[in-house]
């Protein structure tokens, strides 16, 4: 009997980092896919903030939370090893939610073909969620125009990192703020930012008042914390604010209060928050949109792989610590 490895969610996480007895690695016999079914190795799998708020018990959240005893979930890259499906063959590669796990079974929904070329870690660095979410966000609702200014949160995230970089090809003045000085030096001299921010050691109100004497007319937000206010005060009227995450506030028992609302109404500004859930349904759109910019060579990006399936469960903890440079990647 052949088995395989997966990893269970057992219990809700505590405020704060992800400990390990949350999880159950257990270990299973590998199936054989049924009518209708494919049987998919993964190869690579995807850690994204969003887990975090997937193993939390929101009733209100945009997608229903992982069930105590089940995979715990993510997307990820894998090869078709059999196919009682029509629409795949065995070899095809696929992308989408598979979870933690070595194999998985599946009716094809929810999964996309990959075509050969790009390597692992650029589908799911780029044209998995980070782009996917980056190129919806930005152009969905951030509306950009050149000219304008734009300050991204976690600019030097998988998500970040590509919503500037393709305001900078839309001509926008991109400014980034990120956690560390060589997270600032490679937005800036790698990916070709205007200006960055360091939140933890810049004067914040200061750098943005040089860096944006004109104000600010889209802010895409990752993060939410100290940042968040600074932009908000120095918002054009008829500015447009993103929200895509707010990783500061996924490990607190309170989350931190937010901007009064008066500046909304006196600058008519556009809040707009959003999940890809609600998107899936437009990826052939959206990568459509992505791929030019993509082969002209105008984005770039830095993978942070670990090695082996069990790895996902300290490595979830460096979204808190920010010690990761680039795109969560597990190669299995």
């Amino acid at each position: 009997m052949s088995t395989y490895t997966a990893i269970n969610l057992i219990a809700r996480p505590a405020p704060g980092p992800v400990s390990s007895d949350i999880f159950e690695v257990v270990k299973n016999e590998i199936p054989s896919a049924g009518p209708g079914q494919i049987l998919v190795k993964q190869t690579h799998m995807s850690l994204d903030p969003a887990m975090l708020g997937w193993m939390s018990p929101d009733p209100e959240s945009y997608i229903p939370p992982v069930a105590l005893g089940e995979v715990m979930r993510s997307s990820g890259l894998g090869e078709v090893l059999e196919s009682n499906h029509p629409d795949f063959a065995v070899g095809d590669r696929v992308m989408g939610i598979m979870g933690w796990t070595e194999y998985a079974l599946s009716s094809g929904a929810g999964l996309n073909k990959v075509q050969p070329g790009p390597d692992a870690e650029t589908v799911l660095s780029i044209f998995a969620l980070p782009g996917l979410t980056a190129t919806q966000g930005l152009f969905g609702f951030g509306d950009p125009k050149s000219g304008e200014t734009i300050v991204v949160s976690g600019a030097a995230g998988s998500v970040g990192s590509i919503v500037g970089q393709l305001a900078k090809a839309e001509g926008l003045n991109v400014i980034g703020v990120a956690g560390s000085d060589e997270k600032c030096d490679w937005i800036v001299n790698e990916l070709g930012f205007d200006g960055a921010i360091n939140y933890k050691s810049d004067d914040i109100a200061a750098r943005l008042a040089e860096l944006a004497p004109g104000g600010i007319d889209i802010y895409f937000e990752n993060t939410g914390g100290p940042i968040q206010q600074h932009v908000f005060d120095r918002m054009n009227a008829h500015g447009r604010i993103v929200v895509c995450g707010m990783i500061a506030d996924y490990g607190k028992k309170v989350p931190s209060a937010g901007p009064n609302w008066i500046p909304i109404i006196k600058k008519r500004i556009t809040i707009h928050g959003f999940a890809m859930p609600d998107h899936f349904g437009q990826v052939p759109e959206l990568l459509a949109k992505l791929t030019p910019y993509v082969m002209q060579g105008k984005i770039k990006y830095r993978a942070h792989v670990l090695e082996g399936l069990e790895s996902a469960i300290e490595g979830l903890n460096l979204f808190f610590t920010g010690d990761n440079k680039g795109k969560l990647i597990v190669k299995l």
